[in-house]
């Protein structure tokens, strides 16, 4: 069960080790300017590597109980699949659900760890696999790797070397399970944070913070929902930013630093160094004030 691409090295090494007797992920959904259906990224490769897949809107429908009940797994593996399962799933295969998180566990269970984590400064974050339990993220462990943090690391980066660290470490620790050799050991509960969903507008950004925060919350929100300002009654996306300190700045005003467009925060200057204006590609900051001319307000 997964949906995005996190989930792809998951399921591509499952597939080439076990005999995968379906795919469950998300429904296609509108996306893109023209609001195409798209299948999501687990779709794709499932169907490629001829595996049936299921698509439904709730897990906890009869019907999609019937699907699951038919194939009668002996383990069900979870990758961001993005829906919580009912106690009547992790019940169904006699190895119970295990779950790729993308996490050292306690620190950071919920919806979107890859962004908290570096939202928060955090310089070492890692995988988990895990015993699904009841809860949201609360299961007892089987395994954890570490990973560092790269300063410049975005939720992008980070998740593509992550998602590989737990496919590999699941392949690891797979044989042992089954064969009863690796017993999973409880969570502390000391240390244990929340990452809630994220929504669009989070990606709005707020210049009384401090730049440190805000660089923060770029790469955090790169590739979504994506750190953006407005400028001239638009949106403009930013991708990629620095931190300049200075304790004189003022927070929203308009400037221009070493060729870049920036803009003050509350002891500093957000550098932007690629941007996407509205309707336009993703650009280099100096390309982008060729065109902003009146950019800068002093």
């Amino acid at each position: 069960m997964g949906s995005p691409e996190f989930a792809l090295p998951t399921l591509k090494a499952l597939a080439e080790r076990y005999p995968v007797v379906g795919v469950v992920t998300q429904p296609d959904r509108p996306a893109g300017r023209g609001n195409i259906l798209t299948p999501p990224p687990v779709k794709v490769l499932a169907q490629q590597l001829g595996l049936e897949v299921f698509q439904p809107d709730k897990l906890r429908t009869p019907e999609a109980m019937e699907k699951l009940r038919s194939w009668n797994p002996d383990l069900i593996v979870v990758a961001a699949f993005g829906q919580i399962l009912r106690q009547e799933v992790l019940d169904l295969p006699s190895y119970g659900c295990i779950n790729v998180h993308a996490s050292l566990l306690p620190r950071w269970r919920g919806a979107s760890p890859i962004q908290a984590a570096i939202l928060h400064g955090d310089s070492v974050t890692g995988v988990t696999i895990m015993k699904m339990d009841a809860g949201i993220d609360t299961g007892p462990i089987l395994a954890q790797r570490t990973a560092p943090i790269l300063p410049d690391d975005t939720a992008g980066s980070l998740s593509e070397r992550l998602a590989q660290e737990g496919a590999d470490l699941l392949m690891e620790v797979l044989p042992d399970y089954l064969e009863g050799r690796l017993q999973p050991r409880p969570q502390p509960e000391e240390g244990a944070t929340y990452a809630k969903m994220l929504k669009k507008e989070e990606g709005n950004l707020n210049f009384e913070e401090s730049v440190h925060q805000l660089v923060n919350r770029v790469r955090a929100y790169y590739p979504w929902p994506s750190a953006y300002t407005f400028w001239n009654g638009q949106m403009l996306k930013i991708h990629r930013a620095r931190a300049v300190k200075d304790p004189h700045s003022i927070s929203g005003q308009r400037r221009i630093i070493e060729g870049y467009p920036a803009i003050g925060a509350s002891d500093g200057w957000l550098v932007l160094l690629e941007v996407q204006p509205a309707g336009k590609r993703a650009m280099d900051g100096k390309d982008f004030l060729r065109g902003a001319r009146t950019w800068s307000e002093t």
